[in-house]
């Protein structure tokens, strides 16, 4: 139990105590005081230890009797009085103690001791979440790291709670702009790897960006940003991980249209297949934007350097609704608006409202009019999933489920991440070859994985590099035949602050190496033996 627990106990039970000891020693004092008379009928005076002993069990309607001798009428009559005024004590105190266990100041207080003793008890790396929701129930579900979460509404941590997260996730309701929440969650921790601050709020996370990197400046922060001037503030602060769906979907679309195959490599780090299909290719031609929010305006740049024409519906939410009394779209009026921006013509319509009916609505009367526009429509909340899946519409972008992905990659696969930053800059004939290589070696749908070169994860390796250079070809060859190869690719190596993407196989490695690698099981299976156990490594460098 902490201080401030104990110190709420003593503070709640000091009156009762007083009043109890008051009312035990006016008893004791009145049996010492009143003659009493022996078995001789010789007067006498109980001894303090005598009353006290006597009002001990009398106060606690245990009942021994009377002792050490009958009591004479004066003391029976005190007797009765005194049992009246410590029940009444009682009463009293055992009340106070009932609503003491009840008392909220002491919940929390013995909530945030337990909070702390969790979290000092971490011994292994972990990150701070700020808000408890759909978004980062899926990091902590999908990441290989541990974790301590903040949340104002005591309702969601109880909520995390009866997940019954192994291991455990230290949670506390709190104000995650208050520093000394911050503190009790460990940010000035040595363990503490970072903060995930992903709140709706731009002021907020602004704020918590700020506050987190006056307490701990080396601490890593994932933030959420939805403006140019939001992303340029965070880089001021030295912040790299910087989280924005709306030019997330944006650059994806610009992808799309101009690299395509540079956008299945980025889709493949987040699970499609490695081949394009014909659905996944966006239409050239002209696009209608319904919404100018902060998603409507990104949706604006990627096109416009994607130099694809398109018109822009300024259609809001709140303004919408208000007008119209509802959030369906397509009444006589919507459907003249849609005729004047040429609907029939358009080859492609963005629903990017905030709001998921009016999307969905948008879509449906778009489809009525144009047949075979191709429709692409913003899911705010992963629990419509299943209703925009019945729409059949051709591309959903899901933004809760984007923002988890990216901050998944960002602390679980920074391998991944640094990846798709680099192939961004790479031109879409490159990543065609890349693909094509892909798929001719580890098939149509690769696994990859991230790897550190020392003594935990490749101990034969590390043996090997003391006496001689090994290059990444050496160790590519097949444990059953090393003149054959193994069906892996090297996606990427960092050393140090360089990357090296698509390092060639006459690269030597070095220690505190870190490889991206792409394979399936079998092959990353032979791959991770053949780095680990010596005589396999010794028989594929022919030694």
């Amino acid at each position: 139990m902490n201080n401030q627990a104990i110190w709420i106990i003593l503070k709640k039970l000091r009156a009762p105590f007083l009043v109890l000891l008051l009312t035990f020693s006016i008893s004791i004092a009145g049996l010492m005081l009143i003659p009493a008379v022996d078995n001789q009928g010789h007067i006498y005076h109980l001894n303090f230890f005598d009353a006290f002993y006597f009002v001990s069990y009398m106060a606690t309607t245990i009942g021994f009797g009377e002792g050490p001798y009958a009591f004479t009428y004066p003391q029976k009559l005190w007797v009765t009085f005194s049992i009246y005024l410590t029940v009444i004590g009682w009463f009293y105190a055992i009340g106070t103690i009932v609503a003491l266990i009840q008392d909220e100041s002491l919940k929390k207080a013995i909530n945030i001791g337990k909070f702390i003793k969790q979290v000092k008890s971490l011994r292994e790396e972990f990150f701070i979440v700020l808000g408890y929701n759909r978004i980062t129930k899926e990091i902590i579900n999908n990441s290989d790291f541990r974790f301590v979460v903040i949340d104002k509404s005591e309702v969601k941590t109880d909520e995390l709670n009866l997940e019954n997260f192994n291991p455990i996730v230290p949670a506390i309701a709190g104000d995650a702009t208050n520093e000394i929440i911050l503190k009790y969650a460990g940010i000035e921790s040595k363990y503490c790897r970072g903060v995930i601050s992903l709140f709706e709020n731009d002021a907020k996370n602004m704020q918590i960006a700020t506050i987190c990197k006056l307490l701990n400046p080396n601490v890593d922060l994932i933030v959420k940003a939805t403006s140019k001037s939001q992303e340029d503030y965070y880089k001021s602060l030295g912040i790299k991980y910087i989280n924005n769906s709306y030019k997330i979907i944006s650059e994806r679309i610009f992808l799309n249209l101009t690299k395509p195959y540079i956008w299945l490599l980025e889709l493949w780090a987040f699970g499609h297949k490695l081949m394009l299909e014909k659905n996944d290719f966006l239409p050239k031609g002209k696009y209608l934007i319904c919404g100018y929010g902060r998603m409507g305006q990104a949706l604006e740049n990627g096109l416009k350097r994607a130099n694809m024409q398109f018109d822009i519906l300024k259609i809001e939410t709140e303004n919408y609704e208000k007008e119209k009394g509802t959030v369906i779209f397509g009444d006589e009026e919507d459907r003249k608006l849609l005729e004047k921006l040429d609907i029939k013509n358009t080859q492609a319509i963005i629903a990017a409202t905030n709001n998921d009916l009016l999307n969905l609505t948008i879509i449906n009367k778009a489809k009525k009019l144009n047949p075979s526009i191709y429709t692409i429509a913003r899911e705010n909340s992963l629990d419509d999933i299943t209703i925009f899946q019945a729409a059949k519409i051709d591309r959903i972008y899901v933004l809760e489920k984007i923002t988890a992905e990216y901050t998944i990659t960002n602390i679980s696969r920074p391998l991944v991440d640094s990846f798709i930053n680099e192939i961004r800059k790479k031109e879409n004939s490159w990543a065609e070859v890349i693909v094509n290589m892909l798929r001719n070696i580890a098939g149509d749908d690769p696994l990859y994985y991230e790897i550190t070169i020392n003594k935990e994860n490749a101990y034969a390796l590390m043996l090997k590099l003391q006496k001689r250079k090994i290059t990444l070809g050496d160790i590519r060859k097949s444990r059953e035949n090393r003149n054959e190869l193994l069906h892996i690719v090297y996606l990427l190596l960092k050393r140090g602050e360089n990357i090296i993407l698509m390092p060639s196989p006459d690269t030597e490695i070095q220690e505190n190496d870190k490889l991206l690698i792409a394979s399936d099981n079998e092959n990353l299976e032979d791959f991770e033996y053949i780095i680990n156990n010596i005589y396999e490594l010794e028989y594929v460098l022919g030694e």
